[in-house]
């Protein structure tokens, strides 16, 4: 007997097989995948995690490079410091680990987990440091409950070291760990989360040289991470080492002087002739070894609501009026426009009318020439200048000079003053120029603002014939092949100054410390000091009166520019009293610098002068000055 199948049974039974076939090869294509993916397109991971499972690549970081001053004496070093780190793949609950490990080293929990969020990308094996420059109880805490955290590691690393402290803090700068921010930007490309790098100062300017090359260390641990053997080590390079022009007698002599005078302030001190900064004062300071390792949020919040601004670098970011320091570019102005020549006279009476209003001097000076008004700061004076020439002729000569310029100083973050002009005006007010409006300008009031650098540096310009120079604070450097002069990327420019102008303003700045000026107190006898003394309203007469009251420190400010010898000077600058009152109390502050200085240069072009034993006074007592200054 035969038994028909039917037509639709057969092919419903091969349409079974057939999807059966399709499945079998699916998973066949999967598993192909899968297998493809871990053994060729995760390969280089798996192998990290088995190589892992024995061996451990430990990073060694390379020291920045020694900072040296002038004469060679050591102003930045390294120490060591010991970092309490997490390897993650060797913690199976984070969260307990975490809770212990803040209860050892007595740092909130909450601050280890930001740590550990801010470098969530990094590889699970990479040891992230949690507390860096750990207390020695702290390393011994946690080395004893070394089986209670697992993970858990003590890494010893370079640290930033200011053995100066506050000294300099503003030239040197500080570091910091590398931002997310900077991360993105090219000059970062080979960094990574958690790199220390400069965040202010030379530490910033020259990071590149500073920072050294990383080494590393290979070593085989048993299962519970511990280290049995070492099987292979690079080590790191240390960054290159930087002579700086800085002398430290120089700049110590000045932030001592500073101290004793009782206010803050900045100063520059310059070679004249090559540009070199001696010393780079701004305070108050604060002290780079609290960046060293990572400052804490309270102390960082300390600093930035601080009022007297400790992060500022007052010598290249603060902007004052110049006061009666203006004077010497109206001087050079009005001689170069040949609207005067020196033996002009102007009889001072306690003021003068121009364009309809009164304007005071400081008491009457009866007829002075130009090198007398420089001696006494004769406002009168200065304001007939101001009448005769016009503002833009003002605006020429004291950029000529270096006002209203930037310096081009190898640090960061300079400011630029301003010498208004017509243009000026037009373009930021939408108004044109009043010449009433010069008479301010002519005795450095009005809009008229400067940075101290930018005063030290027209000095250095007027006292060296016309010479204006680069300030720098690199010397030269040193990778590990010798040291190597840096040439500075600007040559001087020289301002052309006719030999009468140059005579007649040396003359009255040399009058102005020598004979009965406003700067007398920075007379040194043999040394032949010339300069000018300033003082700076903070606030006007009218704007005082409104403030009162207020919490506001509205004291006048008070400068000194210097620079000796008149002829062929080796050192010129500025000294920047903030709320001094008057200019004639900072002048005490250069003296002290310049007779260090001199006391140090082995009687080259000079008798020596001997080492001064003691920062000089700077009591306000002082009669017979000549005017408020």
């Amino acid at each position: 007997m035969y038994i028909k199948v039917p037509v639709q049974e057969g092919r419903h039974g091969k349409s079974l097989i057939a999807l059966f076939q399709g499945a079998v090869v699916l998973v066949f294509v999967i598993l192909l995948g899968a297998f493809w993916h871990f053994q060729v397109g995760q390969h280089t991971k798996f192998l990290q995690m088995a190589e892992n499972n024995h061996q451990r690549r430990l990073s060694l970081r390379a020291p920045r490079g020694v900072v040296f001053d002038r004469h060679d004496r050591v102003l930045v070093e390294n120490r060591h410091s010991l970092n309490i780190s997490l390897v993650r793949e060797r913690v199976a609950d984070l969260s307990q680990t975490l809770a212990r490990l803040s209860e050892v080293v007595a740092v909130s929990e909450s601050e280890l987990r930001r740590v550990l969020e801010r470098q969530q990308d990094e590889p699970l094996y990479r040891p992230v440091v949690l507390v860096p420059d750990a207390t020695l109880s702290q390393v011994s805490a946690v080395s004893a409950r070394s089986l209670e955290l697992p993970g858990v590691v003590v890494e010893q690393s370079p640290a930033r070291y200011y053995p100066t402290e506050h000294l300099a803090a503003h030239s040197f700068g500080y570091v910091g760990e590398v931002t997310g921010a900077q991360l993105s930007l090219e000059a970062f490309d080979d960094m990574q989360s958690g790199d220390i790098v400069g965040q202010a100062g030379l530490e910033q300017i020259y990071n590149q040289l500073l920072m050294g090359v990383d080494g590393s260390r290979h070593v085989v641990v048993n299962s519970q991470g511990r280290e049995i053997e070492t099987i292979g080590e690079v080590k790191p390079l240390e960054g290159s080492s930087l002579k700086l022009t800085i002398d430290y007698d120089l700049q110590r002599a000045a932030e001592d002087a500073f101290r004793l005078a009782g206010f803050d302030g900045a100063a520059v001190v310059l070679d004249p002739q090559n540009g070199e900064v001696l010393s780079l004062v701004s305070l108050p300071a604060y002290d780079p070894n609290a960046f060293a390792t990572g400052i804490n949020r309270d102390d960082w919040s300390r600093l930035n609501n601080n009022q007297l601004n400790p992060l500022q670098n007052r010598a290249l970011r603060g902007r004052y009026s110049p006061g009666s320091i203006f004077k010497i570019a109206m001087a050079v102005a009005a001689l170069e426009e040949g609207v005067i020549e020196p033996d002009f006279k102007v009889a001072c009476r306690g003021g003068g009318t121009f364009y309809g209003r009164f304007f005071r001097c400081h008491t009457t000076h009866g007829t002075v020439t130009l090198d007398e008004a420089l001696e006494k700061s004769c406002n009168t004076y200065f304001y007939t200048l101001g009448e005769k020439l016009d503002v833009d002729q003002i605006h020429k000569w004291s950029t000529a000079l270096g006002l209203g310029q930037i310096s081009g100083i190898d640090l960061p973050h300079e400011v630029q003053g301003l010498v208004p002009s017509r243009a000026w005006k037009q373009k930021e007010v939408g108004e044109r120029w009043y010449p009433g409006e010069t008479i301010s300008v002519s005795i450095g009031q009005g809009q008229v603002s400067v940075t101290p650098i930018s005063l030290a540096v027209m000095m250095a310009t007027v006292a060296n014939e016309g010479r204006r120079v680069v300030p720098r604070l690199l010397h030269s450097y040193n990778n590990g092949s010798g040291w190597k002069l840096v040439e500075s990327n600007e040559d001087p420019s020289h301002v052309e100054l006719a030999p009468t102008t140059l005579d007649a303003v040396k003359r009255g700045l040399w009058m102005v410390v020598n004979q009965e000026g406003t700067g007398r107190r920075g007379r040194i006898t043999g040394r032949d000091v010339i300069g000018k003394t300033g003082t700076s309203q903070v606030i006007s007469l009218s704007g005082r009166e409104a403030a009162e009251g207020s919490t506001r420190d509205l004291r006048d400010h008070g400068w000194f520019v210097f620079a000796a010898p008149r002829e062929n000077p080796k050192i010129a600058g500025v000294v920047f009293g903030e709320h001094a009152e008057h200019g004639y109390l900072t002048a005490p502050i250069a003296r002290h610098v310049v007779e260090t200085f001199f006391a140090k240069r082995e009687g080259r072009d000079l008798p020596m002068l001997p080492m001064p034993s003691k920062v000089p006074s700077v009591s306000p007592v002082l009669t017979n000055i000549g005017g408020g200054e």
